[in-house]
């Protein structure tokens, strides 16, 4: 992909300004165009890589998503491409809406770009391609959706449908339906839940803000985009913080071949004037991140965005994944939206929050602990409250990173109890300055309640283990190495555990022990030894402690100290379950 020269006075850190952008989109552009059907309603990109939805589905995913790009580049010569596809999809090519099917993910897209892009495509329109095109959309009104960010598709294609007056009451219907769903997500502070349970990850900014507030915004509702404006706001203030320092996004979470999709909620704060970010630092973070992965073989020899995060890579693939996936990528470019005069646009690069200062950040919502230093621009997550089974390791994982990504041999960032691994139903126990806790049960009926303290880059994890029988093996596990990298992963035996790489040890005769080490993942060139950062006192379980409770003390250099407590809740019984709280 050529790009423009890089520009280190408007942008210091990144060199991209909007010509590298749009650079950007017009070589992607390009590169999709000889994969089009003759009729160009399809997209149909290279490899034996197929969804599980089907060819069919997978190529008008193709369209849809690279449709989305051109609507947000604005790119009169490639929508009129996309408008001869469009007349021939609503012509029976294009697989019908039905409930819970991939082409209602599409049909969000093209309303979209559709609504988006009115004047310059809709409008220029036959009547009867509007008459068709709108009746296969229409079917997206009534077609059930997965009970999750999927709700948020009906309410995209019907703003579009009401807007053009196309049965619009059964638009408003679609919409009014979809936005009270995702309300049972919302859990505060910004954050929503991707459907029932405990899954937070990225789908928070490219699908439950993203909609929402587009669709406000678009409607000009402004008690609408208040509501969800707010919302964004509150979010991009943390969200910031999940950006390292050479532009990566965490490597948590699915849909990860989205890739640059992660700069969405970044341009739509700016967009809709509802960001808690300077313009400087919103450019500094989506830039980093577009150019952190051209940089890493997002894009192949053809110009086309591979399946995988840097390169091919099927680890981070789902079963959804087709070959037009990585195209939904084009959420990146809407702050293409923003003409060249914005402030976003002309402002100098600022730095990001990686790069600014060591930070130790508790988010409530999600039962989360962020860690960063500034020497490396690491980002490092504490996971004490987000999961989703059908999706680990990428969502119950003691720990994610920038840098790192989860193994499988042997698992990175893991309590084995008796050679269980698994971690499901995350009790979250609450977070704090420099601290996050939770509990979980296994199948066994072992129970882990763990703590995490931080500081610069040191993190001390504790693990105490009950309901399992005396002499039960227990093993813990730090970070992933990183090869080939600056970065390195250490791990120390503290409290009940010896070894290296893999730390271990057992139960004893008490209701419950208490396992302590010292971890840490840095790219800094020389760092002291952890024993030299931070001093761990462990108290308790003595024959005068009826209930075998723990104190741990962690003492650090500058001379303060977290204390925290490990008991039973009640009397102890078979079934009590154990928290930590910090005294």
């Amino acid at each position: 992909m050529h790009l423009p020269p890089p520009d280190p006075a408007r942008s210091p850190r990144t060199g991209y300004t909007r010509a590298h952008w749009e650079a950007a989109a017009d070589a992607l552009l390009a590169a999709v165009e000889p994969y089009a059907t003759e009729d160009r309603a399809l997209y149909h990109f290279p490899g034996d890589r197929e969804s599980w939805s089907g060819r069919l589905s997978d190529g008008l995913e193709g369209y849809a998503r690279t449709l989305l790009l051109a609507a947000f580049r604005r790119d009169e010569t490639a929508l009129e491409r996309y408008a001869t596809g469009l007349e021939a999809g609503v012509l029976g090519v294009w697989p019908r809406i039905t409930d819970r099917s991939q082409p209602l993910v599409e049909a969000a897209s093209i309303a979209l770009a559709l609504r988006l892009t009115r004047p310059l495509l809709w409008d220029r329109l036959d009547d009867g391609v509007r008459q068709r095109a709108a009746a296969w959309l229409g079917d997206a009104l009534t077609a059930e959706p997965w009970p999750c960010n999927w709700e948020l598709f009906p309410v995209t294609v019907g703003g579009f449908l009401e807007s053009i007056g196309h049965e619009p009451e059964a638009s408003r219907r679609a919409i009014d339906r979809g936005l009270e769903r995702i309300e049972q997500w919302y859990v505060g502070d910004g954050w929503y839940t991707d459907g029932a349970g405990r899954a937070f990850d990225y789908y928070n900014g490219w699908a439950m803000h993203l909609y929402p507030v587009l669709h406000a915004w678009l409607a000009d509702d402004p008690d609408l985009l208040a509501l969800y404006g707010g919302r964004l706001r509150a979010h991009l203030a943390d969200y910031a913080r999940l950006f390292g320092g050479d532009g990566a996004p965490l490597h948590q979470g699915r849909s990860l071949t989205y890739r640059f999709a992660t700069t969405a909620p970044l341009w739509l704060g700016a967009l809709t004037g509802h960001t808690s970010l300077a313009p400087g630092e919103t450019r500094r973070l989506a830039s980093g991140a577009l150019k952190y992965f051209l940089e890493r073989d997002a894009v192949d020899e053809r110009g086309l965005l591979t399946l995988g995060w840097h390169g091919p890579d099927e680890s981070v693939l789902q079963g959804y994944s087709g070959p037009a996936s990585p195209y939904w990528a084009s959420k990146g470019f809407l702050g293409l939206l923003l003409p060249p005069e914005h402030e976003v646009w002309t402002a100098q690069e600022a730095a990001g929050p990686a790069e600014r200062a060591n930070a130790v950040t508790p988010l409530p919502a999600p039962n989360w602990l962020l860690q960063s230093t500034s020497s490396d621009g690491l980002v490092r997550l504490h996971n004490h409250g987000s999961e989703d089974v059908r999706y680990d390791p990428y969502y119950t994982r003691f720990a994610y990173s920038t840098v790192t990504r989860p193994l499988g041999s042997p698992p990175d960032n893991v309590v084995v109890v008796g050679g269980d691994a698994h971690r499901e139903g995350i009790v979250p126990l609450g977070v704090g300055e420099g601290w996050a806790a939770s509990r979980y049960a296994l199948d066994s009926g072992a129970e882990v309640t763990s703590l995490v303290v931080a500081d610069g880059a040191v993190e001390v994890r504790a693990h105490l283990v009950a309901g399992a029988a005396p002499g039960t093996r227990v093993q813990v596990t730090g970070w992933a190495p990183v090869e080939g990298a600056d970065e390195r992963a250490d791990l120390v035996p503290v409290h009940g555990l010896t070894g290296t790489s893999v730390l271990s040890g057992a139960l004893g005769n008490g209701p419950a022990t208490l396992f302590v080490a010292l971890a840490r993942l840095t790219a800094e060139p020389a760092p002291l030894p952890l024993r030299e950062l931070v001093s761990v006192e462990v108290r308790g379980a003595g024959a005068d402690d009826a209930h075998g409770a723990y104190d741990l003390i962690v003492r650090w250099p500058t001379g303060s100290e977290n204390r925290f407590a490990f008991t039973v809740s009640g009397e102890r019984s078979e079934a009590s379950s154990w928290s930590v709280k910090p005294r």
